[in-house]
């Protein structure tokens, strides 16, 4: 193993000076909180009693205190095609606490919206601010004091960021993440691809449509593209959350549930102890660790908005100039879909996290010291967990890739650098995810054509209003606006006008995560529009240069001598009228567009 490299090593002091008084203030908090509890000895009768009532099995073990009683905290829904093997798995995880001699009880549950049944829909407004109710309903659930640990259940978008956030509010307990792993490969990804962009040309029908996208998403597991879900298991092994080598792991296979039963044993034997509790696992260098993973495998964009508020929850300040820097030394060394031709499958095959993480310590690239949940750090992530002839689980050295146009040595990248670049100047600050878009396309100027409303795009796309060059402007998308909603019904569209040889690109204050695609795009503009941010005072045919290579987000119009359009008033039904308090207090994507964390004054 190599030294550091320089670059990251200052990134990390920064982050740890920068973040000096807030962690010292939050681990303060998480030492008052560990002196006083979770020791059942000192709840009252009355509380135990209740707690315990509905866990006929366990009385006895409870009443007797004899072992760690673990907190389940679980985002199960049969809707969610990623948590709904979740629902089982409680009566299992209480069968494996039996056997070592502890208990398991669901503490609560949380939300668990699917953005991919939401995508282009009303309800989309409500998804980043589910982040903050994520966070609290794990709070209500942990606000018991009657556990010892905590067994985190999510996988998917905005759900492993806000059971990080609540979980680390009670930072003072050991906590594991226990995913469920992908769903078999449907049809190819480029195929799925081919046939929405010929129905947003009106060349295939619906049911054919259907049909596809039914053959890409048919069965219980996390969608196999390497979106914001696959992205968060990937943060939860480069932090060292899971046990090792359990993201890309299939549901309802042997080995799946032989890492099911090591999570609960693990976590059973941190329990009491105060040697890995989750405050001290996740420290400035494991948030540094999961932006390097998010850069070296070309992870999704969101997370340019979790990983700061994750950070801002354990007291530690990250921002994107930080992101951007990492990015620079960072090579690329995944690509799967959407940046390359195979899924999260293929990339499991092909040694997955255990080769992306031993390329990355064996060249310097990412902490290595890091406290994990596992007791040989770091190292024990740099190994593929598998089964010997008895089915009892091993893990195992990886071995060069299994597949070189899918992983490569980080001695022999697929790009030098990480592929997430910070664009700024006077239209304000944004995200360009570069490894999704051909190095062709990273600069784009063009007069701009501007919309508020995903539909009308779909619409003058439809009349023949955009076959042009342009830029695209999508404002009055910010979480303060709406609730900053993904735009992927943009996609096809504009991947239409890009293949049809137009220089096209996006630039929105919404989202478009780790599924964006290949049309160049400066996302998360901030500030965004609403109350005045640049992006209110542009008008149709301004000239917009954006650029990649030069990290240039700008126009030449005279803004200063523009007044901003007026706020449009916000909408009403499918429940966003509920969320009017977050969009009021959110504050900035770069912040992590939190009105939790704001309010909060963390």
């Amino acid at each position: 193993m190599t030294d550091l490299n320089d670059t990251i090593a200052k990134v990390t002091q920064r982050v740890i000076d920068k973040s000096r008084s807030r962690r010292a203030a939050y681990l303060d908090l998480m030492r008052r909180e560990a002196e006083r509890g979770p020791d059942r000895a000192h709840v009252s009768c009355s509380n135990l009693a209740h707690a315990y009532a509905g866990a006929l099995e366990d009385q006895a073990t409870l009443k007797a205190t004899s072992g760690p009683n673990i907190g389940i905290v679980t985002s199960y829904n049969d809707m969610l095609s990623a948590h709904q093997p979740y629902g089982r798995y409680p009566e299992r995880m209480k069968i494996y606490a039996r056997e070592v001699g502890a208990t398991c009880q669901v503490a609560g549950a949380t939300p668990a919206m699917c953005d991919g049944v939401t995508q282009g829909q009303d309800g989309m407004e409500l998804s980043l601010f589910s982040r903050d109710v994520i966070a609290m309903s794990t709070a209500i659930a942990m606000s018991h004091a009657v556990y010892d640990g905590m067994a985190l259940l999510g996988i998917c978008d905005k759900i492993v960021p806000g059971l990080v956030i609540g979980a680390l509010r009670f930072g003072h307990l050991p906590a594991i993440f226990v995913p469920s792993g992908p769903m078999p490969s449907g049809i190819a990804n480029k195929e799925k691809q081919r046939t929405r962009q010929l129905y947003a040309e009106g060349k295939a029908t619906r049911d054919e449509l259907l049909a596809s996208e039914m053959g890409s998403y048919h069965s219980p597991g996390t969608c196999t593209f390497y979106g914001t879900a696959n992205s968060n298991q990937m943060m939860m092994e480069m932090m060292g959350l899971h046990v090792p080598g359990s993201a890309f792991v299939q549901p309802g296979t042997k080995l799946r549930q032989a890492l099911d039963r090591a999570a609960v044993h693990r976590l059973a034997e941190l329990s009491g102890t105060t040697t890995r509790t989750m405050a001290q696992c996740v420290d400035e260098k494991a948030i540094i660790n999961a932006a390097i993973g998010l850069l070296a495998t070309g992870g999704s964009t969101n997370h340019a908005i979790h990983i700061p508020a994750m950070a801002r929850a354990a007291g530690i300040c990250f921002d994107w100039d930080d992101l951007s820097e990492l990015s620079g030394v960072v090579p690329l060394i995944a690509r799967v879909y959407p940046n390359g031709a195979g899924d999260v499958n293929h990339f499991h095959d092909a040694g997955g996290m255990g080769y992306v993480i031993g390329e990355l310590l064996d060249s310097g690239l990412c902490h290595g010291d890091i406290l994990t949940v596992s007791e040989g750090g770091m190292a024990d992530y740099a190994r593929e967990p598998g089964l010997d002839d008895d089915d009892s689980l091993v893990w195992r050295d990886v071995g060069p890739s299994g597949d070189t146009d899918m992983l490569r040595p980080a001695a022999e990248p697929f790009h030098p650098d990480g592929g997430m670049r910070l664009v700024q100047g006077n239209l304000g600050r944004a995200c360009f995810k570069s490894s999704a878009v051909d190095q062709s396309r990273w600069t784009i100027e063009a007069p701009c054509r501007i919309f508020e409303d995903q539909a009308d795009v779909v619409e003058a796309f439809k009349l023949g209003e955009l076959d042009r060059d342009v830029v695209v402007v999508m404002r009055f998308q910010g979480p303060r606006a709406n609730g900053m909603p993904e735009l992927h019904k943009l996609t096809p569209p504009l991947g239409v006008l890009q293949d049809r040889g137009y220089r096209v690109a996006l630039v929105t204050d919404g989202r478009m995560s780790g599924a964006s695609g290949k049309v160049p795009a400066a996302i998360h503009v901030t500030p965004e529009a609403l109350g005045g941010g640049p992006l209110s005072k542009l008008r149709d045919g301004d000239m917009v240069r954006l650029c990649a290579q030069t990290g240039a987000l700008s126009t030449d119009a005279d803004l200063s001598a523009r007044d901003p359009v007026t706020d449009p008033t916000p909408q009403m039904g499918v429940g966003r009228e509920l969320f009017a308090m977050m969009r009021m207090h959110a504050d900035g994507a770069e912040q992590g567009a939190s009105a939790m964390l704001a309010t909060a004054g963390l």
